[in-house]
């Protein structure tokens, strides 16, 4: 494992692991500090360390991130063996142009009143933390890893993890 300070090539990477993850499963700490999850759809990655997402102005993860900003993103594509878990802090935002830019139709199954609903708000969290887990996709290069580090008594053939602290 490795575990580092960002650079331009380690954002575009973080960036390029996310991409084709439809959703991430957004952590936030409760008002009474236990943790709660839910699924939430990635709209954009800007430059891998601001990600934009929908929600209801008076939605619980709304209310927690009030209170508690940090929150952890986490993705999984286990077809193509990458894992990605991502902390930052998180803020609702209104801003209608920023709405608009990110809105698809297929959202009003969420907000019925479309890009005027006043309940619609935006979340963006900016990324301080990375991790990621990457190995290979295929099932022979899954076989082979698996061997090798079974005959080294060694895991970290199996797979690529690092860390990154975003500054």
């Amino acid at each position: 494992m490795s575990n580092h300070v960002e650079t331009d090539d380690d954002l575009k990477q973080l960036k390029s692991l996310i991409r084709g993850i439809k959703f991430a499963m957004m952590t936030s700490v409760g008002s009474n500090g236990k943790l709660s999850s839910r699924p939430m759809t990635t709209l954009e990655v800007e430059d891998g360390r601001d990600l934009w997402f929908f929600t209801r102005s008076d939605s619980e993860v709304a209310s927690e991130v009030a209170q508690t900003m940090n929150v952890n993103l986490a993705y999984a594509d286990p077809g193509d063996n990458r894992y990605v878990s991502v902390s930052g802090i998180a803020q609702l935002v209104r801003d209608r142009a920023k709405v608009r830019e990110l809105w698809n139709p297929m959202y009003t199954a969420f907000f019925p009143e479309g890009v005027d609903d006043p309940k619609l708000a935006l979340m963006r969290v900016t990324a301080h933390d990375a991790e990621y887990w990457t190995g290979p996709t295929n099932f022979i290069g899954k076989m082979i890893r698996f061997a090798v580090a079974k005959i080294k008594g060694d895991p970290g053939p199996l797979g690529d993890n690092v860390k990154v602290h975003l500054t």
